[in-house]
Order: C-alpha cells, then structure tokens, then sequence
C-alpha cells in the first residue's frame, strides 16, 4: 500500500438478508485487513434472524441502515452509499472473506488511474480456495448477445486458479461480489438501477460507466473468497428468472435502437431453446420463469424506454468503440462455448 499522509477513507457497504455467521465472518475479516482507514455500512434488508444483534454487540461501531422490506442488491446499495462519507465505495456480499491485503491493493490500483471509476479483486471459491469463484472470478466480459463470462468461468464451467489470470487488465465488468469505486463515478451514473432489483446490476452499472467514458480493470493481488448462494441458491428458479430479464434489459436499453432490436431478434429463440432445455431437464418452474422474464419486458416496456433517456443523458462513449476494443465481444458464446468446444476464457 501507498504510503499517505492522508489514506482515502473507503466506505464498505454490505447489503444484507438473514444469516448471522456468513455476516460475522464478513465482518471479522474486514477488520484483519492491512487497510484500516474504512467505515462499514450494513444495510439490513428486512432480515427476519437475530443477526444485526450480534453485530450491535460484536461490532457496535458498524453503521446499521434497516429497510422494512428487502430492496435487493440494487435498493440495498443505493441506500448504504447515501450516507456514506468515504471517496471510494466498496460494495461487498455479505458472504464474503477478504484477504488480508484486499482493500489496499485495491485501493492503490484505483488511485493509480484517474480514469478507472472501478476495480475487482481475484474472487476465489470460499469452500474450495483453489477454484475460481462462479460469480467474478478474475474479471467479466460480456458477448453482444449479453451473456457474461469471466476470465475463470463461462456458464457452469468455473476453472481451477493456476495463476492464468494474475495479470492485471482492462475489463468490461466488475463482479457485484465485491469490487472498489469512486463515489464520484456512482453519483454521476445516479447508482444502481433498483429496477434490476438483484443480479446484472453491477453490468449494468460498469456498462454505463464504460459509456461515460470511465474504465474498469481487475487487480489480481487482491483476493476475495465467496461463498456463493447463501442468499439466493445456485440453482434457483428466480435466479434463472432474475438473469434472462435483466438480462434482456441491458439488450433494450444499453445499446442503439437498431442493434437493441436486431440483439432481441436474435436472441429470442435462444430464449426459447434455454426453456426447452429446462423442460427437458424436468424443471417445469425454471422453464416456465423463462416466459414470466419475456412478459415482464412486454409490461415492463415503459422502463425501458425510461432507462434508454437516462443512458443517453450519460453517454459519451458509443458501444461501437467498446466493440473494438474487445470489452464486448462480437462472437457468440454459446457458438463458442456449445459447437466449437471452448470451455474455458483463454481459449475463446
């Protein structure tokens, strides 16, 4: 870490629902980190457990912000950062364990760059430390299609770490899972859109970042592990319901008219498909939230339109360079991934 007269105060925000010991173990090693210059914020999503009391005992410092209902990732957030007081925000799952050095080195890396708004750390599994984690990995990109995949995953395939991604790069997004941000770069994109409510709000949000003209970069010497699912399981229907509709969001809000239009005829038979693969696999519930995702953006189009204004009141920076530079890709991944065998990041 850089040694500074004045370290820049870091605001963690820890949006939270149910389970005292992922909470606990969050907290514990926060304050086992080398960067102490922070304050924590838990927004208590309408918890129905007993773990903000333990926190109000353990930690009594923490500030506690409590909703009467669950506002989700996105609400939960948004709330946290209004009273936060630090320069940089730092948005972490409640079931996550930091690294000792996390938060400085990334800290540094986004002092390093006025440019670079955000910054993930390396997210390794929780459970077991040598894999990367589902949700981030080492960085996330997206195809033009908007299905995002990692350096470390794409779909269900999450690789084990033999340092392969420790390098340093330019990414398109940053995992909600944890990653640091200006607060400068939060307020001028107006936060997450609570819209999303859960899942794609942090693509959404560095989508929006690339668009007015900021970047965001992956710093592997900061590791994170996380548990994954403990709020919402892997393989819940409503997280399939949750990712296809949001999902389809980003397509018909983030880009142009005609490439929104000419993305969503393309990908609405591999809506179709993805649900028949579902009803093959006996899961009438994932296959049916398929279609409750399409019917929400048919009743929901209103917010879209709404969301297009806001982007566009924004933007600076046309998708167009972001295909260049290879933020998105141009190829298809399930093409890649399904037909022609890629499996993993570095062989795409």
């Amino acid at each position: 870490m850089n040694q500074d007269e004045f370290p820049i105060l870091v605001s963690i925000i820890i949006p939270h629902h149910n389970n005292k010991d992922i909470l606990l173990d969050c907290l514990k090693s926060i304050y086992q980190s080398s960067y102490q210059n922070f304050e924590i914020i838990i927004v208590d999503n309408a918890s129905s457990d007993d773990s903000i009391n333990h926190v109000h005992i353990n930690y009594p410092e923490v500030v506690i912000i409590k909703s009467l209902k669950n506002l989700g990732y996105a609400g939960g957030c948004n709330l946290g950062a209004k009273d936060a007081k630090g320069d940089y925000l730092f948005f972490l799952n409640n079931d996550t364990v930091l690294d000792q050095n996390c938060i400085s080195k990334l800290v540094d890396k986004l002092r390093s760059d006025s440019k670079i708004s955000s910054v993930q750390p390396k997210i390794l599994n929780l459970d077991d430390k040598s894999s990367f984690d589902y949700a981030g990995a080492s960085g996330g990109f997206m195809d033009y299609l908007v299905f995002p995949f990692t350096r470390g995953r794409i779909f269900n395939r999450v690789e084990t770490d033999q340092g392969q991604y420790d390098d340093s790069v330019k990414i398109f997004w940053a995992s909600g899972a944890g990653f640091l941000t200006r607060k400068s770069n939060f307020d001028k994109i107006e936060g997450f859109d609570e819209d999303l409510f859960a899942h794609m709000e942090e693509i959404d949000y560095h989508w929006k970042s690339y668009l007015s003209d900021s970047e965001v970069w992956v710093e592997p010497s900061a590791v994170l592990y996380h548990l994954g699912g403990a709020t919402l399981p892997m393989q819940s229907a409503k997280k399939v319901y949750y990712n296809h509709r949001n999902s389809l969001v980003l397509l018909l809000s983030n880009y142009c008219m005609w490439r929104s239009l000419c993305y969503f005829t393309l990908r609405l038979p591999l809506e179709i498909i993805s649900s028949l693969k579902e009803l093959v696999s006996l899961r009438p519930l994932h296959f049916l939230y398929h279609y409750l995702a399409l019917l929400w953006i048919v009743f929901n189009f209103s917010i879209i339109l709404k969301r297009r204004r806001k982007i566009k009141s924004i933007k600076t920076v046309n998708n167009k360079k972001l295909f260049a530079q290879k933020m998105i890709a141009s190829f298809s991944l399930l093409i890649k991934y399904y037909v022609f065998n890629k499996k993993t990041y570095n062989k795409l």
